[in-house]
Formats: C-alpha cells, structure tokens, sequence
C-alpha cells in the first residue's frame, strides 16, 4: 500500500448554522490547518498515489481566503468539510481539519 499526505494552510471564514446560542453562529475566520491523507495499492501511471497538486487545487483554490459558507451546501462544521474533502480529492481515506489551536475534527472513509 502506497500512502502520501499533505499538510495545507489556509485562512477561510464560516458561520455555523447551530441549535443552540453560540459566538460561532456569528460569522469569524480560521486559520485552518488541514492534513490530507491518500493511499492506493497501485501507482497510476505517473507513478503517484495522487498528485500533490491537485490536492492543493481542491483544498486551497476551493477554499483560501472565501467565506466557506458560499462554498458548501452544508453547515461548514470542521467534520462536514473533513468528510467533504475526503470526497473530493482522489484516493483520499482521510482528512484532518484544524480550525484552531487543540480543536480538530477527522473524518476517516470506511
């Protein structure tokens, strides 16, 4: 098994749509850090699990510098974009977002 990861930083700001009273409710920024984990049992044919590049190209160009809340279809939860990225991003099997110092969420594909 093939693994590669990469560790992206970008700065995107969200409102969170919640049940209950809370400052996140209002919109604020992040400098998020995300961490995306691919893996395959054979190399395409460049000789790569997936690119570097285009793991950037869907994080980074999706999402720096954007209010992620017109980004998404759904509540922009660090684990909702977690999942999101883990769907998007080829051979991706799993995604670790960090919105904050000691706050992150993963999503790891069954």
């Amino acid at each position: 098994m093939y693994y590669v990861k990469k560790r992206l930083e970008i700065s995107a700001a969200h409102k969170l749509d919640l049940s209950y009273p809370s400052k996140c409710c209002s919109l604020h920024g992040h400098n998020w850090i995300i961490t995306v984990e691919c893996r395959s049992r054979e190399l395409n044919e460049n000789g790569m699990v997936t690119d570097f590049s285009h793991i950037k190209e869907v994080v980074r160009e999706g999402m720096d510098h954007k209010i992620l809340n017109d980004v998404f279809p759904f509540n922009p939860t660090a684990e909702n974009i977690a999942r999101w990225i883990v769907e998007n991003v080829p051979n991706c099997f799993r995604c670790e977002v960090q919105e904050s110092e000691g706050n992150v969420a993963i999503y790891e594909a069954d």
